[in-house]
């Protein structure tokens, strides 16, 4: 599942190419016309996102509706140069400008928003490091008061929204933590710190268009863990020698997910 960096990377590139225009806006496949006919025509106004979700503004006049996309596991977004050809695939969305345009598959989540649809998604998310309203205060609360490991609730989305698997894992090493120590045993300082470091590494992901979590003097030695990917510390490096200390990088099952760590520098 794309992490958070990603979707505010396409909403920057959406309204970049969409911002200001009235747009046609279809669904090929079928499953969202009743949705794609009420925004038809109208101006794209904005494309904003929350955690892992994204957001479309459309408007007339005074008038606003809003679409709500969450990728999931299999969505993914095509860019297109005007004029668009036939639809390849399962299309559910279709939004054309004047000179470009995209094709939306696989979303686990395509429909019309309300206002209070909009308000009930933002209250039930953690804050997202890289909106500049986010709060951190409400992330402190939540762990500070925790009997459940750190690594599980980073991951959760009612307490930080957009970490993923790699961020997860990433930050806890950079920070020596053990993903299994108890929330309410992190210390504030030290969650200031985690904090300060994946806005950090989230706004290198949305600039990259890709995680990147090295520190430079480290950036080096084993390659990635696949074709096209960063150096990573312990992701998907089950048994490899860590890039500090050499010790074998663990690997165990969190709540569904595969987490890895080093057991000599997170402590």
């Amino acid at each position: 599942m794309p992490e958070g960096h990603t979707l505010h990377r396409l909403a920057r590139r959406q309204q970049r190419l969409f911002g200001g225009q009235d747009v046609r806006v279809s669904s090929p496949q079928g499953r969202f016309a009743d949705g794609a006919a009420e925004v038809d025509g109208m101006r794209f106004h904005a494309a904003e996102a929350w955690g892992k979700h994204l957001v479309h503004r459309y408007r007339d006049g005074r008038v606003e509706k809003m679409v709500h996309i969450h990728l999931g596991l299999y969505g993914s977004f095509t860019e297109l140069t005007a004029p668009l050809g036939e639809p390849v695939g399962q299309v559910r969305l279709r939004i054309e400008g004047a000179s470009a345009g995209t094709d939306l598959r696989g979303p686990t989540a395509c429909e019309i928003y309300h206002p209070a649809d909009l308000e009930a998604l933002v209250a039930r998310l953690g804050p997202d490091p890289l909106r500049r309203d986010a709060d951190p205060e409400r992330a402190w609360a939540a762990i500070s008061r925790s009997a459940r490991p750190i690594g599980a609730l980073l991951m959760d989305q009612k307490v930080i929204a957009g970490i993923g698997n790699v961020y997860r894992a990433e930050i806890l090493f950079r920070a020596g933590i053990d993903p299994m120590r108890p929330g309410k045993r992190v210390l504030r300082s030290e969650f200031d710190d985690l904090w300060a470091d994946l806005v950090a590494l989230m706004k290198v992901g949305v600039r990259r268009g890709r995680i990147h979590v090295m520190r430079p003097e480290d950036d080096h030695g084993a390659p990635s863990y696949a074709p096209n990917r960063p150096r990573t510390y312990v992701y998907r490096r089950t048994g490899e020698p860590c890039r500090i200390c050499g010790t074998p990088v663990q690997v165990a099952e969190m709540e569904a997910r595969n987490l890895y760590w080093c057991p000599v520098c997170q402590t």
